[in-house]
Parts: structure tokens; C-alpha cells; sequence
């Protein structure tokens, strides 16, 4: 033994070996998540919205948002992803699954996932043709999801689908907002 440190993952449920290992040192280090324990991440939990409109935020530098008020009633002061509700209403990322609420504790699913990150982006227009028999070309996520494929973000859960209103993953998560990232 030299001394020097030892190349250990952060984390006991994530390894060198899984497609998202790159994802979560990303997002450990640059302060979108710390994982759910002091050694698990979670990676095939779900996320809630709370969950990833945070990792979003703090994604895009964790901008202080112009007013903290919005018209969600479960959306309480004080609450971790308080702010960055806040700063997802004031960008258009978020109206919420209502007028009144934005349902923090709901898990997100794909197509939400997708659309919050698409939106953060400024709602790229979308060039090429779906190829998800599973993603409706009417639907709100559909130019979302265009943009995922597009930009690399997502190739979908298989060749022929998307899995739209299937709960995304943590590790699913960290590794949109990665791969958008680069």
C-alpha cells in the first residue's frame, strides 16, 4: 500500500460496470444529488417530481428564482425543491399537473422527465421522425421526446419504444441530465 487513494465507487449500488456510472460521478459532483444514504444511490428507484425538477434546477446552476410564489398549494415554504419549482414555473419547465398543484411527491414519469429537460432547454424544435410506436404524435411529450432522441439524451427503452408513462429511474434521471449536458 502506497498511500494513495483507491479508485472505490461513491456508492455500494453503483458500479463501474452499469451504464449509468458516469451519470451519477457527474451528478455527485456537481452537486445535483448526494444519493439517498451516505453509501446507496438508489439507482432503480423512482424519482418524484419534487426529485427531478431539483436535479434540473441544480443542473442549470441552481438560479435563484424572481418570486418563490406560484399558485401551488403542495408546494410548501421551506421545502427542499421549494425553489426550484419556483425557478421551473418562471422558465416554463412546470404548470403543474393543475391549476393549484404540482404533485412534488408523485414519481415523474418518462414523458415528464423528458419534457421538464426539453423545456429547460428552451423547447428546441424537434427535427426527424418518431420512432416510438409507444409516443403519440399529438401527445405533449411527443417533441420532447424527438429532442431526447435528437440531442442523445434518450434512445428509449427499446428500439420501437419509449415507455412514456413508465416511472423514470434515478439512475434514468442522472443519466438524461448527463448526457444533455455534454
Amino acid at each position: 500500500k502506497d498511500g494513495t487513494a483507491v479508485d472505490q465507487p461513491l456508492f455500494s449500488d453503483v458500479s463501474k460496470n452499469n451504464y449509468f456510472y458516469d451519470a451519477v460521478e457527474w451528478a455527485v459532483d456537481k452537486g445535483i444529488t448526494s444519493g439517498t444514504g451516505g453509501t446507496t444511490f438508489s439507482p432503480n428507484a423512482s424519482c418524484t417530481r419534487g426529485q427531478m425538477v431539483t436535479f434540473l434546477w441544480r443542473a442549470n446552476g441552481s438560479p435563484e428564482p424572481k418570486s418563490m410564489t406560484t399558485s401551488f398549494t403542495d408546494v410548501k415554504s421551506g421545502a427542499y425543491y421549494e425553489k426550484a419549482v419556483a425557478w421551473a414555473v418562471e422558465n416554463n419547465v412546470t404548470t403543474g399537473t393543475s391549476s393549484t398543484t404540482f404533485s412534488p411527491d408523485a414519481s415523474v414519469t418518462r414523458a415528464q422527465a423528458v419534457t421538464f429537460q426539453w423545456r429547460a432547454a428552451g423547447a428546441p424544435a424537434a427535427e426527424g421522425t418518431n420512432a416510438f410506436a409507444d409516443v403519440s404524435a399529438s401527445a405533449f411529450y411527443a417533441p420532447a421526446v424527438q429532442w431526447a432522441v435528437n440531442a442523445g439524451v434518450t434512445t428509449g427503452t427499446s428500439g420501437t419504444t419509449f415507455s412514456p408513462n413508465s416511472n423514470c429511474l434515478r439512475a434514468q434521471i442522472v443519466s438524461f441530465l448527463y448526457r444533455a449536458a455534454k
